[in-house]
């Protein structure tokens, strides 16, 4: 079954919502990545949430990147999305391994530790768009919900889940972005907050056969909503090139190549995004020095 992002908002226009099953996407990126666990649930969470974002955007060229830096034993994870939801992600140390946080429940937050949040948001303009924030748990969505309201001051609750098997594949995966537009009455935005308060986890709502519109619809019990009929279908997309190695080992400059061929008379470097792995001889590189001159 293939994975879907829908979109939903309130009749009125107060309530937007996202809501992903991911499931697929995080399950390729686990067996690409060979991630344990906890590095399972980190950067699939990111992933998810990088799609939803992605999908928020309306130029085919914008692009959104999340980057966590914590000073855990996972180090970092870091996921890149676009406005077709194609995403791509890694993480610092993929074989953490930490006791449970509560029985059944990985502890993420332990593995990310303290440090920052940043999200990029690339709109075609000179400059792109940066805020950070200070990491409120390491659990991600805790953290995302915080960007929103300190960076963008939009009152937000997000849910993040990857459901691992004891074998380490991934069971399920998926999220929901709520988000309250200006207006939004404090009455009901309390209403709103006891609702996904009583929900169950996003994972166990998958698990048991609801779909991303029942989530959206779940989420927002007693609201008047419409949902969109397009499907968006969020996919794990690497798009390094042979030519984009090529042109960042001219940028390093004419010493560093020469250096680097003087001294090893190759190049072996690694995609972060999907492990593949570009190998240069010394007569290609002596080539990409007479192009770096």
């Amino acid at each position: 079954m293939a994975d879907i992002i829908k979109h939903g908002i309130s009749t009125d226009g107060g309530i937007r919502i996202y809501a992903a099953d991911s499931t697929q996407l995080v399950a390729h990126a686990r067996r690409m990545h060979q991630t344990y666990p906890i590095a399972t649930a980190a950067m699939g969470r990111l992933l998810t949430a990088a799609a939803m974002m992605g999908s928020m955007f309306k130029g085919e060229n914008d692009s959104v990147t999340l980057q966590i830096r914590g000073d855990g034993p996972l180090g970092g994870v870091v996921a890149v999305g676009n406005a077709s939801a194609e995403v791509k992600g890694y993480v610092h140390n993929y074989d953490v391994v930490l006791p449970d946080k509560v029985p059944g429940k990985l502890n993420v937050g332990g593995a990310v530790g303290a440090g920052t949040l940043s999200v990029i948001c690339d709109l075609g303009l000179k400059e792109p768009y940066v805020g950070q924030v200070e990491l409120v748990s390491g659990e991600i969505a805790e953290d995302l919900t915080a960007y929103y309201a300190i960076s963008e001051q939009i009152p937000s609750a997000i849910a993040l889940g990857v459901l691992v098997d004891t074998d380490g594949s991934v069971i399920k995966a998926g999220g929901f972005m709520l988000q309250l537009m200006p207006g939004f009455s404090g009455e009901d935005a309390e209403k709103l907050e006891k609702i996904v308060a009583s929900l169950p986890s996003i994972t166990t709502m998958l698990s048991s056969g609801m779909s991303p519109e029942d989530i959206i619809f779940a989420a927002t019990d007693g609201f008047d909503m419409m949902v969109y009929n397009e499907e968006i279908e969020p996919k794990y997309v690497c798009d390094c090139t042979r030519d984009r190695v090529e042109r960042a080992l001219i940028s390093m400059g004419e010493t560093e190549l020469r250096d680097l061929i003087d001294e090893q008379g190759k190049a072996e470097l690694t995609c972060h995004f999907c492990d593949r792995i570009y190998r240069f001889n010394k007569m290609e590189l002596e080539g990409l020095l007479k192009t770096a001159k």
